[in-house]
């Protein structure tokens, strides 16, 4: 199964169903089906979630992407970013991952 890190103040936006997408830069492709997320600081603590769609695109587009101009500017995105990808810029082609819910992910796996 795939699997990406995510940092723990993550895990429990994505559990909830509130985070249901993931910018990502230079960690291999990523495909439609399962994947697992996994907390970077606790390998115990995962999730399961099904992957519905990978877009690429530079950073700099994927806030306009998602709806979220006002809230996440340029200099704002750059900078969260940064703490996982020092060298990224605006000008970098990510992968922006859509997926389900965990709770939507169990229904689809049980055949619903």
């Amino acid at each position: 199964m795939q699997q990406l890190s995510l940092v723990p103040r993550l895990m429990p936006a994505v559990r909830c169903g509130e985070k249901t997408s993931t910018i990502r830069w230079q960690e291999g492709a990523i495909v439609a089906g399962p994947l697992r997320l996994v907390n970077q600081q606790d390998a115990a603590d995962a999730v399961i979630v099904w992957v519905t769609r990978v877009d690429t695109l530079r950073l700099s587009e994927v806030a306009a992407r998602l709806g979220k101009m006002a809230e996440w500017p340029d200099a704002w995105l750059l900078e969260g970013m940064r703490e996982h990808y020092p060298a990224i810029c605006l000008s970098s082609e990510v992968q922006l991952i859509y997926h389900l819910t965990p709770a939507q992910t169990d229904a689809k796996l049980a055949g619903c």
